[in-house]
This record gives C-alpha cells, sequence and structure tokens, in this order.
C-alpha cells in the first residue's frame, strides 16, 4: 500500500507534457501545472496563432498569460526528489528511430499510442487522455500513430482536405471543392473510403483465390518435382541393372573364352609334348643305330662285317612329320576375329539404338512444360479437326467445305446408316483421333457442348451413356453466358463471362485436359488432371434444332 502512496505522489507531480518530475512549476489560470520550459516550448508553436491554449483540457487564452513559479509545488517537488523518485515510471517507452512521437512530449519524447485526425497530432498514452476525458475531443477521429499526417492538410489552403474530387482522383479540402474543382464529382473522404474498402475486399478476394490457385499449382509442381525424381532415380537405377548384367554378360563370356582357349592350349602343348618325346626316342635309337653300322662300316675283316651286319636290326617306320605347307601356324587368331566379330555387332547395336534411348530421355513430358500462357503458346500445338459425318445425328447438318462447321435442323438429314452414328443427341465427333499435345478452338452462337471423349462411349439411344459429361468416357464443357464442367454426371459450375469462342488443350500422355475463354485475351476456364487409356476425339452437342452453330476454327 505504501509503495502505491508513492507512486500515486510521482504521478501527481508529474508534468503532462515530459511526464517528469516538475522543473520550476508552473499553473495556469485553469489549473494545470507543467513545467516552465515544456509549457513556454508549447505555447512557442503557438505564437503564429496568437491564440495559446491549456495542453490538457484545451482552454484558450489570450494574450500570452505571463507565468510565475509555484512555490508551493516546487517545495513539494523538492520533498519526492530526496525519496529518490526522481526519474519516470520504468514502464514508459520512449519513442525509437522507427516509431511516431508524441508531439505533446518535451525533452525525451514517449512513443505516440494514436493519431488525431482532427488535431493533425499523435499522443502517447498520457497526453491522449484529454481526448476520452472531454467532450470536446469526442468526435475526433483517432487511428494508430502515423507519421503522414501532414499529408491530410491541404498544401495551397493549410486546411484539412476532408473531400475527395472523383473527376481528378484527389482528396481536397472544402475550399478545394468550390475553386479549381468546381463542378467536379466530389463527395466525402469517408464515403469514398467506404468505396475503396469495397473496391479492396474485391481486389483481396481476387488475390486470394489466385492465391489458392498458385498453392494448389505449387503442390501440383512438387508433385510433378516428385514424380520426375522417382521416375529418374528408378530408371537410373534399372538402366544401372542392365547395363551391369550386360557388363557381367560380357565378363563370363570373356572369362568362358578365356578358360576355352586355355583349356586347348593346355590339349595342344601336351600333344606337342607328346610328339616331341616320341621323336626324341627316334633320334636316340637313330643315333644307337648310327653308332653301329659305323663301327661295321670300319671293319676290315670281310666274314665279320657279314656276320654282325645281319644281326642289326632293320630300321622301324618314321613317325609321321608335320607339314608346314598343310597348315599355316596360326593357332587362337581366328578366335580373335571371332570375338571381334561380336564386337563389332555389339557395338553397331548400340549406336542403333543409342538415339532412340537418348530421345526417349529428352521426350520426357513434365508438367512445367504445361504452363502454357499465350495464344501463340497454344498455336504451337494448333491440330487440323474436321468433324465425321458417320458419327453425326440426323438432325445436326455439316457444311461439305472441309467438316468444320456445324448446325442444327429441324429437318432429318438423308444419311447413310452407320453404326458409329450418335441416334438420339445432337452430337458429332471429330475424325481425327487426339494423341500428344494438341490444341483446338471451337466458336458458338448460342448453346454448345465441346467434349473430349472415347471412341467406343455409347451412341444409340438418349441415355447418360450417350451424352458428353454424363459418363466416365467423355469430359465436356457446356458452354453459353458462362460455363460448366461435366464428367462421370459430376457438374462443375465455372463463373467465367463466355467470349463465345472456347480453346480446348490437351496433354494426353500427362493426362491434361484444359479449357480457356478465347477473346482478347487467353482467359482459363477450367483443368483436368487425369489418366488418359485411350485415343481421344473431339466432340460437340448442339442443343436446340432451330439453327444454333458451331465451327471448329482453322488454326495457323
Amino acid at each position: 500500500m505504501a509503495q502505491k502512496g508513492v507512486q500515486l505522489d510521482r504521478e501527481t507531480f508529474s508534468c503532462p507534457i515530459c511526464l517528469d518530475l516538475l522543473k520550476d512549476p508552473v499553473t495556469t489560470s485553469c489549473g494545470h501545472s507543467y513545467c516552465m520550459d515544456c509549457i513556454k516550448t508549447h505555447w512557442d508553436k503557438e505564437d503564429v496563432k496568437k491564440v495559446y491554449s491549456c495542453p490538457q483540457c484545451r482552454q484558450s487564452f489570450k494574450p500570452r498569460p505571463v507565468l510565475l513559479k509555484n512555490t508551493m509545488l516546487a517545495d513539494l517537488v523538492e520533498e519526492l526528489k530526496k525519496t529518490g523518485l526522481q526519474a519516470a515510471p520504468a514502464d514508459h517507452c520512449y519513442a525509437g528511430a522507427g516509431d511516431v512521437a508524441c508531439d505533446f512530449c518535451t525533452g525525451r519524447k514517449l512513443r505516440a499510442c494514436k493519431s488525431c485526425l482532427q488535431c493533425l497530432a499523435s499522443y502517447c498514452d498520457k497526453h491522449l487522455q484529454p481526448h476520452h476525458d472531454s467532450a470536446t475531443f469526442k468526435k475526433h477521429k483517432l487511428v494508430e500513430p502515423s507519421k503522414k499526417l501532414q499529408e491530410n492538410i491541404c498544401s495551397r489552403h493549410d486546411e484539412v482536405m476532408k473531400l475527395f474530387c472523383r473527376t481528378d482522383q484527389q482528396s481536397i479540402c472544402s475550399l478545394c471543392s468550390v475553386d479549381e474543382h468546381k463542378g467536379h464529382d466530389t463527395v466525402s473522404a469517408a464515403a469514398e473510403r467506404t468505396e475503396r474498402q469495397k473496391e479492396i475486399k474485391v481486389r483481396r478476394l481476387n488475390i486470394q483465390q489466385r492465391i489458392h490457385s498458385s498453392r494448389e499449382v505449387m503442390k501440383q509442381l512438387q508433385q510433378e518435382v516428385d514424380g520426375i525424381n522417382r521416375s529418374a532415380d528408378k530408371d537410373v537405377k534399372n538402366s544401372e541393372k542392365i547395363f551391369i548384367e550386360l557388363i557381367r554378360f560380357i565378363q563370363k563370356k570373356s572369362s568362358d573364352v578365356r578358360q576355352k582357349v586355355k583349356s586347348q592350349q593346355e590339349s595342344e602343348v601336351r600333344r606337342v609334348k607328346e610328339f616331341q618325346k616320341k621323336l626324341e626316342q627316334e633320334m636316340a635309337e637313330l643315333k644307337k643305330k648310327d653308332s653301329e653300322l659305323e663301327l661295321l662300316q670300319h671293319t676290315d675283316d670281310h666274314t665279320q662285317l657279314l656276320e654282325k651286319f645281319s644281326s642289326v636290326s632293320p630300321l622301324g617306320e618314321s613317325s609321321e612329320l608335320p607339314s608346314p605347307k598343310i597348315r599355316p601356324l596360326q593357332y587362337f587368331e581366328d578366335v580373335t576375329t571371332a570375338v571381334s566379330e561380336v564386337r563389332d555387332k555389339l557395338q553397331e547395336v548400340l549406336m542403333e539404338k543409342w538415339p532412340k534411348i537418348l530421345r526417349t530421355v529428352t521426350e520426357v513430358d513434365a508438367f512445367l512444360s504445361q504452363q502454357l500462357r499465350t495464344r501463340e503458346e497454344f498455336l504451337r500445338y494448333a491440330s487440323q479437326i474436321t468433324l465425321d459425318p458417320n458419327s453425326s445425328n440426323t438432325s445436326i447438318m455439316l457444311f461439305s467445305e472441309r467438316y468444320r462447321k456445324v448446325t442444327t435442323t429441324p429437318l432429318l438429314e438423308m444419311c447413310f446408316p452407320s453404326r458409329e452414328r450418335f441416334n438420339g443427341l445432337h452430337q458429332v465427333l471429330s475424325r481425327e483421333s487426339l494423341t500428344g499435345r494438341c490444341y483446338f478452338e471451337v466458336e458458338y452462337d448460342a448453346l454448345l457442348t465441346v467434349a473430349v471423349a472415347y471412341k467406343d462411349m455409347q451412341r444409340h439411344n438418349t441415355s447418360k451413356d450417350c451424352a458428353f459429361g454424363y459418363n466416365e468416357k467423355s469430359w465436356a464443357l457446356f458452354c453459353h453466358h458462362e460455363f460448366e464442367f461435366r464428367h462421370d454426371d459430376i457438374h462443375t459450375p465455372i463463373s467465367v463471362k463466355s467470349s463465345y469462342k472456347v480453346g480446348v488443350f490437351l496433354d494426353h500422355k500427362a493426362g491434361v485436359l484444359s479449357f480457356y475463354d478465347v477473346g482478347e485475351t487467353m482467359k482459363f476456364i477450367h483443368k483436368v488432371q487425369t489418366t488418359f487409356t485411350q485415343p481421344l476425339y473431339a466432340g460437340l452437342a448442339l442443343h436446340f434444332s432451330n439453327g444454333d452453330n458451331a465451327t471448329v476454327c482453322e488454326l495457323k
């Protein structure tokens, strides 16, 4: 409690301007006390108007009062100083470099908590109190602290700009409205602010919708990135596995050839060495007989020579020596030739298939490539679409000129019977199938459904299985003043105004189908992300037999 009392004393004897203990306190005739320097500084600012006011109660004085020191207050302040309570309360927040400072604080200024659009001044909590307490300030408009209050003052008339000129799109004061802006469309700034707030709300809603759409696209992009990474990692792993298997196969065949050659080498060497051994034995015997015959040849005794000659054994048959003329010594050169032929064939196959492998890699479709924006970008994928008379309903007339224009007629057109004809609905399919990336445009004058469909959808009654957008085999956009997307009997309204010309983009492999309103700019309508399991065909459906027309545009 004692501490609370000290706090009360400190606040009671603080200057309302600087919020510190009073220095040379003076008291105005309205009863409020200030530091002498603080109130003098405040009144110095009002010297121009020659009207001086109390910062707290706004009572006016004229002429400027003469201030005398309040000795009683000075003595009380001195007593408070002896208690050591000289500083301002610790919870006061002083204005920093980026803050709006209180216009009524002197010395070190406190941070402003509000700005007043009528006073064109900013106030801290202490100096704002009169705006809460006094009826004089009740109608003043308080806003968050602002450094740009002076921008609300008309530079010509030095008056607050409370009006807005819609003709010149600028804020003006009341004098401007009867001067250079006389006769202009002017409203109060508050009224214009209300209108702009509505516009801001609409713009924010549009921005938020675009942010939401961008987030969805970002999710799809991230999914595509993840899919690309997974697919690439999987294909690299599989390709490396195949090449490793191929390398292992070649290494095994190389090992087989090496073992076969080594085995054959050992066999041939063994055969040659056996022949060598046999020849060495024959040579030893021949040398022995040659020595015996040499001794017998030199015997002079006729009788001895004749007896010994008959005891010498005759020569056996000589081993057949290999003749170099029969087979050249090539040994294993033929193996090298055969392996070289395998190498050449393998290189030939790789060289033939390698461009296809690289082309397959570079033709990988990524989601990012589908982010087309301008009509010129879409026209890169323009497809020349013609309508198939064999599929058209008998109440639809196809103009023979390139079969691009179709109209409904109350008369039945004489047509050859066809199993492909839509018998119950005013529908027709294209002759050309749509695969890869395709883009086409259709102009119409009333009601139209433009679609893509599988060729095997039902055609011979009026059930949902035969109607574009009412089954799982067709994707359709109903076109009138606005649009509605239909698939498998699920209807999605789309609030996009029609220019009566629709563009259709298909990326069959990526599973992307998107529709655009083709006016002065390409306006996105709807997109489908799915998996197409068959080729698609363009389809048109007219809704009345009263001459409705639709034309598949010839794109160049």
